[in-house]
């Protein structure tokens, strides 16, 4: 309800989003939480009293698009909301085995490989037979030893060949097991300091840009690199599937820090260059029509930005094809075209509605069938609503200062 009543606020108004969210935004401030039913009066009273001021960009900053282009783009969206934000730094590493998690086979006698029973990439249990070592003690035939897998993993590495003869120093077979992998992050040594005990995560690999893994902070090295500045900061990321291997480049969002009730949208939303970002939200009235509304952004992380004027709680911003649509120009569709199909009444080129001089000159008064005047409907209720929240206002006041003066 909420959400519905700031997007009407923003259609009666027919203010820019932007100014909208500073006035809410200052009433807010001034009156406490409990008093949100005023606040939001207040506000919807000053977007009400503008409803003669028609925002003359509405046109040019209006997409409407066919079916067919919508379905073509694969538009994506994603709700603005107050949420908990995470502050975070960024850093780049590696994957590596987790220490412990590597095992090598060899052979305790000298001898030759009589049979080699697993290849690379194999995954094995403990225990499992890899080879078979003929011994060079003299027999008919000769002693013959197997070897097993110390530990359940993946066969990483084979170094030896039937008939090639071993010795008990040779390496013969690694094993790595990856059900459990070790991330480390480079961290540059000024933020050393924030490295605190289960500091959390987000881990991207470029081979996996569909995944992001999470994990805590394990430990941290005790000495810093003197040639790169950074300090190795550790973490166990549990690997199920298998698809983090070592030597993987990984890139590190570390969560330093949060806060609470931070509006966000996700990073992808966000067009434009730095001096003019903006985002397209959908219109909450036309079918298919999304409106470039610009933004006043604020901290960043990996995967959402702070949105700290612009957006109300409720926006559906595009997401995915926001940049495709950046470039679709005012689409197939004219907004008027648009608002008179939605509305079933004539409208000017830039949206607003026909005067009935307009109406008399266009031919359109006899198709008309409601009045045209500012003060419709919905104008009337947000009014009326305004005068009996404006008197709660001044009581709620009065009653503030009562106890006060006694």
């Amino acid at each position: 309800m909420k959400t519905l009543i700031l997007n009407r606020m923003r259609h009666v108004s027919s203010l820019p989003s932007a100014e909208c969210s500073v006035l809410s935004a200052q009433f807010r401030a001034r009156l406490s939480t409990k008093h949100w039913a005023l606040s939001t009066f207040a506000t919807a009273l000053l977007c009400v009293l503008s409803v003669h001021a028609a925002d003359p960009k509405r046109k040019d900053n209006t997409v409407i698009l066919e079916e067919a282009a919508v379905a073509n783009l694969q538009l994506d969206f994603a709700e603005a909301e107050e949420t908990t934000f995470e502050e975070t730094i960024f850093s780049l590493g590696h994957i590596e085995v987790l220490p412990g998690k590597k095992a090598i086979v060899s052979s305790r006698i000298p001898g030759r490989a009589f049979s080699v029973l697993v290849i690379p990439h194999q995954e094995v249990d403990a225990d499992a037979e890899v080879a078979w070592i003929e011994s060079r003690q003299p027999g008919d035939p000769p002693p013959v030893i197997k070897l097993n897998a110390p530990i359940a993993g993946m066969i990483s590495k084979v170094s030896i060949a039937q008939g090639q003869p071993v010795s008990p120093d040779d390496e013969l077979i690694e094993i790595i097991d990856l059900s459990i992998v070790e991330a480390t992050a480079s961290v540059p040594q000024h933020l050393a300091g924030k490295l605190k005990p289960g500091v959390k995560a987000h881990i991207r690999v470029n081979a996996l840009p569909e995944h992001v893994f999470e994990a805590k902070l394990a430990h941290v090295a005790v000495m810093a690199d003197e040639n790169t500045g950074t300090l190795e900061a550790a973490f166990h990321v549990p690997n199920p599937d298998k698809l983090l291997r070592p030597g993987m480049k990984a890139e590190f969002s570390l969560v330093v820090s949060q806060r609470e009730n931070v509006m966000s949208i996700p990073r992808s939303a966000v067009q434009g260059d730095a001096a003019e970002r903006f985002v397209y939200i959908k219109d909450y009235d036309l079918k298919n029509a999304f409106v470039k509304v610009p933004v006043v952004l604020g901290a960043q992380n990996d995967r959402f930005v702070e949105v700290v004027k612009g957006l109300f709680p409720g926006d559906e911003v595009v997401t995915r094809g926001a940049y495709a649509l950046a470039f679709a120009g005012k689409g197939s569709v004219s907004l008027k075209e648009a608002m008179d199909a939605a509305h079933g009444h004539a409208h000017n080129e830039d949206g607003t509605e026909m005067t009935k001089e307009q109406l008399a000159a266009s031919g359109h008064e006899d198709d008309d069938h409601h009045e045209h005047s500012p003060w419709n409907m919905l104008t009337i209720f947000f009014a009326g609503t305004s005068g009996f929240l404006l008197a709660l206002l001044i009581l709620t006041l009065v009653m503030i200062r009562k106890p006060a003066a006694a």
